[in-house]
Protein backbone atom coordinates (compact mmCIF):
# COMPACT_ATOMS: atom_id res chain seq x y z
CA UNK A 1 0.00 0.00 0.00
CA UNK A 2 1.11 3.68 -0.20
CA UNK A 3 1.36 4.46 3.15
CA UNK A 4 3.80 1.63 3.86
CA UNK A 5 5.75 2.17 0.28
CA UNK A 6 9.39 1.69 1.31
CA UNK A 7 10.69 4.27 -0.93
CA UNK A 8 9.01 7.30 1.46
CA UNK A 9 12.08 6.23 3.82
CA UNK A 10 15.08 7.16 1.24
CA UNK A 11 13.37 10.46 1.06
CA UNK A 12 11.66 11.11 4.88
CA UNK A 13 14.72 9.43 6.91
CA UNK A 14 17.30 11.66 6.12
CA UNK A 15 15.40 14.39 7.68
CA UNK A 16 13.42 12.41 10.10
CA UNK A 17 17.47 11.73 11.72
CA UNK A 18 17.77 15.19 11.91
CA UNK A 19 14.68 15.89 13.86
CA UNK A 20 15.27 13.22 16.57
CA UNK A 21 18.81 14.76 16.42
CA UNK A 22 17.51 18.38 16.71
CA UNK A 23 14.35 17.65 19.61
CA UNK A 24 17.25 15.70 21.89
CA UNK A 25 19.67 18.39 21.25
CA UNK A 26 16.40 20.75 22.57
CA UNK A 27 15.61 18.66 25.77
CA UNK A 28 19.42 18.60 26.78
CA UNK A 29 19.83 22.32 26.12
CA UNK A 30 16.70 23.10 27.90
CA UNK A 31 16.98 21.02 30.78
CA UNK A 32 20.47 21.91 31.15
CA UNK A 33 20.33 25.73 31.43
CA UNK A 34 16.51 25.63 32.96
CA UNK A 35 18.77 24.39 36.02
CA UNK A 36 21.34 27.52 35.83
CA UNK A 37 20.65 30.83 37.59
CA UNK A 38 21.27 34.17 35.74
CA UNK A 39 24.27 36.24 36.91
CA UNK A 40 21.83 38.98 37.43
CA UNK A 41 18.71 36.78 38.88
CA UNK A 42 16.54 37.95 36.44
CA UNK A 43 13.16 35.93 35.31
CA UNK A 44 11.63 35.84 32.21
CA UNK A 45 9.02 38.21 32.62
CA UNK A 46 11.68 40.62 33.84
CA UNK A 47 14.06 40.20 30.88
CA UNK A 48 10.99 40.54 28.75
CA UNK A 49 9.93 43.82 30.46
CA UNK A 50 13.46 45.31 30.29
CA UNK A 51 14.21 44.28 26.51
CA UNK A 52 10.46 45.97 25.28
CA UNK A 53 11.41 49.06 27.29
CA UNK A 54 14.72 49.33 25.60
CA UNK A 55 13.42 48.98 22.05
CA UNK A 56 10.58 51.16 23.03
CA UNK A 57 7.83 48.71 22.35
CA UNK A 58 4.70 48.02 23.62
CA UNK A 59 3.89 44.19 23.78
CA UNK A 60 1.46 42.26 26.38
CA UNK A 61 3.76 39.57 28.11
CA UNK A 62 1.13 36.65 29.68
CA UNK A 63 2.05 33.06 31.09
CA UNK A 64 1.06 29.88 28.68
CA UNK A 65 0.32 26.64 29.99
CA UNK A 66 2.74 24.17 29.07
CA UNK A 67 6.68 23.34 28.58
CA UNK A 68 8.31 25.05 25.83
CA UNK A 69 5.13 26.89 24.46
CA UNK A 70 6.95 30.55 24.11
CA UNK A 71 5.88 32.51 21.11
CA UNK A 72 5.01 35.62 19.59
CA UNK A 73 1.65 36.24 18.63
CA UNK A 74 1.29 39.00 16.35
CA UNK A 75 -2.49 38.95 15.72
CA UNK A 76 -2.66 40.25 19.31
CA UNK A 77 0.64 41.42 20.35
CA UNK A 78 1.47 39.28 23.09
CA UNK A 79 4.04 37.32 24.19
CA UNK A 80 3.44 34.67 25.95
CA UNK A 81 5.98 31.81 27.58
CA UNK A 82 5.42 29.05 30.03
CA UNK A 83 5.50 29.44 33.95
CA UNK A 84 8.95 27.93 33.38
CA UNK A 85 10.33 30.71 31.85
CA UNK A 86 8.21 33.23 33.02
CA UNK A 87 8.94 33.14 36.66
CA UNK A 88 12.26 31.04 36.60
CA UNK A 89 15.57 33.50 36.63
CA UNK A 90 17.27 30.96 34.07
CA UNK A 91 20.22 30.71 31.55
CA UNK A 92 17.84 29.51 29.50
CA UNK A 93 14.72 32.25 30.04
CA UNK A 94 17.68 34.69 28.62
CA UNK A 95 17.52 32.90 25.65
CA UNK A 96 13.96 32.13 24.97
CA UNK A 97 12.43 35.62 26.60
CA UNK A 98 15.09 37.53 24.21
CA UNK A 99 14.34 35.18 20.99
CA UNK A 100 10.66 35.90 21.35
CA UNK A 101 11.07 39.62 21.99
CA UNK A 102 13.33 39.18 18.56
CA UNK A 103 9.74 38.05 17.01
CA UNK A 104 7.74 41.37 18.52
CA UNK A 105 10.60 43.68 17.07
CA UNK A 106 10.25 41.94 13.46
CA UNK A 107 6.38 42.66 13.91
CA UNK A 108 7.20 46.48 14.82
CA UNK A 109 9.79 46.83 12.26
CA UNK A 110 7.81 45.04 8.98
CA UNK A 111 10.66 42.67 9.08
CA UNK A 112 9.59 41.22 5.37
CA UNK A 113 9.87 37.17 5.63
CA UNK A 114 7.97 37.43 8.41
CA UNK A 115 5.17 39.46 6.65
CA UNK A 116 5.96 36.66 4.15
CA UNK A 117 5.36 33.83 6.54
CA UNK A 118 2.04 35.30 8.56
CA UNK A 119 0.56 35.53 4.66
CA UNK A 120 1.66 31.91 3.86
CA UNK A 121 0.04 30.35 7.43
CA UNK A 122 -3.32 30.20 5.89
CA UNK A 123 -2.16 28.76 2.30
CA UNK A 124 0.45 26.11 3.96
CA UNK A 125 -2.41 24.91 6.08
CA UNK A 126 -5.21 24.92 3.42
CA UNK A 127 -2.35 23.43 0.81
CA UNK A 128 -0.71 20.60 3.48
CA UNK A 129 -4.51 19.43 4.30
CA UNK A 130 -5.91 19.54 0.77
CA UNK A 131 -3.12 18.68 -1.07
CA UNK A 132 -2.90 15.12 1.04
CA UNK A 133 -6.25 14.88 0.39
CA UNK A 134 -6.19 15.24 -3.59
CA UNK A 135 -2.48 13.56 -3.70
CA UNK A 136 -4.17 10.17 -2.13
CA UNK A 137 -7.33 10.50 -4.06
CA UNK A 138 -5.24 10.65 -7.34
CA UNK A 139 -3.09 7.49 -5.95
CA UNK A 140 -6.74 5.47 -5.50
CA UNK A 141 -8.78 6.43 -8.48
CA UNK A 142 -5.24 6.57 -10.55
CA UNK A 143 -6.07 10.14 -11.68
CA UNK A 144 -2.20 11.74 -12.46
CA UNK A 145 -4.05 15.01 -12.70
CA UNK A 146 -4.95 15.02 -9.21
CA UNK A 147 -2.00 13.98 -8.12
CA UNK A 148 0.04 16.69 -9.34
CA UNK A 149 -2.56 19.22 -7.87
CA UNK A 150 -2.09 17.31 -4.74
CA UNK A 151 1.45 18.23 -5.09
CA UNK A 152 1.29 21.65 -6.05
CA UNK A 153 -0.96 22.45 -2.94
CA UNK A 154 1.57 20.83 -0.65
CA UNK A 155 4.28 22.92 -2.25
CA UNK A 156 2.61 26.12 0.16
CA UNK A 157 4.19 23.89 3.23
CA UNK A 158 7.57 23.57 1.81
CA UNK A 159 7.63 27.36 1.07
CA UNK A 160 6.12 28.01 4.49
CA UNK A 161 9.24 26.31 6.05
CA UNK A 162 11.87 28.34 3.72
CA UNK A 163 10.02 31.22 4.84
CA UNK A 164 10.29 30.29 8.56
CA UNK A 165 14.18 29.52 8.80
CA UNK A 166 15.62 32.96 7.71
CA UNK A 167 12.70 34.25 10.42
CA UNK A 168 13.76 32.10 13.34
CA UNK A 169 17.66 32.82 12.44
CA UNK A 170 17.45 36.81 12.57
CA UNK A 171 15.06 36.26 16.11
CA UNK A 172 17.84 34.27 18.00
CA UNK A 173 20.48 37.11 15.99
CA UNK A 174 18.53 40.16 17.35
CA UNK A 175 18.04 38.22 20.80
CA UNK A 176 21.85 37.78 21.07
CA UNK A 177 22.08 41.53 20.36
CA UNK A 178 19.55 42.68 22.85
CA UNK A 179 20.76 40.82 25.65
CA UNK A 180 24.52 42.26 25.16
CA UNK A 181 23.31 46.00 24.69
CA UNK A 182 21.07 45.68 27.97
CA UNK A 183 23.63 43.95 29.95
CA UNK A 184 21.36 41.16 30.90
CA UNK A 185 24.10 38.22 29.44
CA UNK A 186 28.16 37.40 30.80
CA UNK A 187 30.35 36.05 28.24
CA UNK A 188 30.39 32.47 30.35
CA UNK A 189 26.44 33.04 30.33
CA UNK A 190 26.29 33.76 26.09
CA UNK A 191 27.65 30.01 25.69
CA UNK A 192 24.44 28.78 27.47
CA UNK A 193 21.77 30.81 25.52
CA UNK A 194 23.95 30.26 22.49
CA UNK A 195 23.56 26.38 22.87
CA UNK A 196 19.98 27.06 23.58
CA UNK A 197 18.64 29.01 20.59
CA UNK A 198 21.07 26.58 18.40
CA UNK A 199 19.31 23.80 19.73
CA UNK A 200 15.76 25.26 18.61
CA UNK A 201 17.48 26.22 15.12
CA UNK A 202 18.09 22.94 13.82
CA UNK A 203 14.40 21.79 14.92
CA UNK A 204 13.74 24.11 11.74
CA UNK A 205 16.11 23.23 9.48
CA UNK A 206 14.83 19.49 10.30
CA UNK A 207 11.38 20.63 9.65
CA UNK A 208 12.46 21.75 6.39
CA UNK A 209 14.34 19.17 5.09
CA UNK A 210 11.13 17.28 6.27
CA UNK A 211 9.13 19.34 3.85
CA UNK A 212 11.32 18.87 1.10
CA UNK A 213 11.86 15.14 1.28
CA UNK A 214 8.16 14.55 1.36
CA UNK A 215 7.69 16.67 -1.20
CA UNK A 216 10.47 14.98 -3.21
CA UNK A 217 8.46 11.82 -2.62
CA UNK A 218 5.24 13.21 -3.98
CA UNK A 219 6.75 14.36 -7.00
CA UNK A 220 8.53 10.55 -7.66
CA UNK A 221 5.47 9.48 -7.23
CA UNK A 222 3.43 11.62 -9.91
CA UNK A 223 6.11 11.06 -12.11
CA UNK A 224 5.20 6.92 -11.85
CA UNK A 225 1.70 7.64 -12.23
CA UNK A 226 2.24 9.02 -15.90
CA UNK A 227 3.22 5.91 -16.74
Amino acid sequence: MFFFDPMYLLFAAPAMLVMLYAQAKVRSAYSKYAKVPNLNRVTGLDVARKLLEAEGLQVMIEEHPGTLTDHYDPRRKALRFSKDIYSTPSVASLGIVAHEVGHALQDHYGYAPMRLRSTLVPVANIGTTVGYIFFLLGIFIGLAGFVWLGVILFSAAVLFSLTTLPVELDASRRAKQMLTAAGLVTEEESHGVNAVLSAAALTYVAALLQAIGTLLYFVYIAIGSRR
